[in-house]
């Protein structure tokens, strides 16, 4: 046998060996696992970071030489302490247009007081109503007509709705500032610096200072922003969602506080879901769509009184939760 007719038959072969492996049937691979039953949980993470519910930011009323204010940043405050000290500048002469803008601020701001007086009629009818719902959930939860949920949510209205009627007195303090400090603009027209007494700015509510822009004596004008304070105790958890896990949630639903700082896993539920969304340039320069959802801790605060305002934490969103499925 010739090298040629060697060559020939090993084409053929290397041929055959190609439409043999081309026409036989594919090789599927399989993995197995026992089947069973147990508790199912779908959920997805998110960053997020804690806020107060409520924020009062107290401005000076008028212009003027403030004195220096000698509370620090984590200070508590008591509701009607004074805060800082302004002693009025000269008084000047209004011209008309200047004149009918403060009288439109002073009808502005009785105008304010109005509605948040109405509004605190709204918020004590809401109280009194939770708090009848919340005796009554007490008083069948004992006799077992209806479930611990029942009483948590009962419960939970008439926190809120106690928190509504405080912010509400609080809102009213706020606005009855405003309406002296309009009335004064009024009356002090024309009057020396030396014979005007000096103003005193007092906290809204009960809280603790969180920022103080403002720390020696210094001339303000009117708005300058003094020091912001609020209530550590009373924070809830803002997480900004993509808009397509969004619509999966809904208020109630429960969530977990992870990687937060401290020990353990806190425990909280969703409040609210704003409805707008807005774009955002992710990390890697893509633009999302997001909306942002708050929840309320469920967890007592002794185990994460160490938190803040703005700190960060990760959040669990619980989607679906089944005890026994296959």
């Amino acid at each position: 046998m010739t090298r040629k007719t060697i060559y020939w038959l090993l084409a053929a072969v290397a041929l055959a060996v190609l439409a043999w492996a081309a026409m036989r049937e594919p090789v599927q691979l399989a993995s197995t696992a026992t089947v069973t039953r147990g508790p199912l949980e779908v959920s997805f993470q998110e960053e997020g970071k804690t806020r107060l519910k409520q924020r009062y930011v107290v401005t000076a009323p008028v212009a003027g030489m403030v004195r220096r204010i000698a509370l620090q940043p984590g200070d508590a405050v008591r509701a009607g302490q004074v805060l800082a000290e302004i002693e009025p500048a000269t008084s000047q002469l209004l011209d008309p247009r200047s004149r009918s803008q403060a009288q439109a601020e002073l009808r502005g701001a009785e105008a304010q007081l109005a509605a948040v007086r109405q509004r605190i009629g709204a918020a004590q009818a809401a109280d009194r109503l939770a708090q009848t719902d919340l005796r009554r959930a007490q008083t069948l939860q004992g006799a077992g007509a209806v479930s611990q949920e029942y009483l948590d949510n009962a419960r939970a209205r008439a926190t809120s709705t106690g928190a509504e009627l405080a912010a509400a007195h609080a809102d009213e303090r706020a606005a009855t500032e405003r309406v002296n400090a309009a009335r004064a603009l009024l009356a002090d027209e024309g009057r020396a610096s030396g014979t005007a007494k000096v103003l005193t700015v007092t906290a809204p509510v009960a809280g603790r200072v969180l920022k103080r822009p403002v720390e020696s004596a210094t001339p303000v004008p009117i708005g300058q922003v003094l020091m912001e304070i609020g209530d550590p105790a009373l924070l809830e958890i803002e997480a900004e969602v993509l808009s397509t896990d969004a619509v999966r949630l809904a208020p109630s639903l429960p969530a977990r506080m992870l990687r937060w700082g401290g020990e353990g896993v806190l425990q909280a539920r969703i409040a609210r879901i704003e409805p707008g969304g807005y774009t955002k340039v992710s990390a890697l320069g893509v633009e999302e769509q997001r909306t942002r959802v708050i929840l309320d801790f469920d967890t007592p605060r002794e185990q994460w009184a160490a938190l803040g305002d703005a700190f960060r934490v990760e959040v669990e969103f619980i989607v679906q939760r089944e005890a026994d499925v296959l």
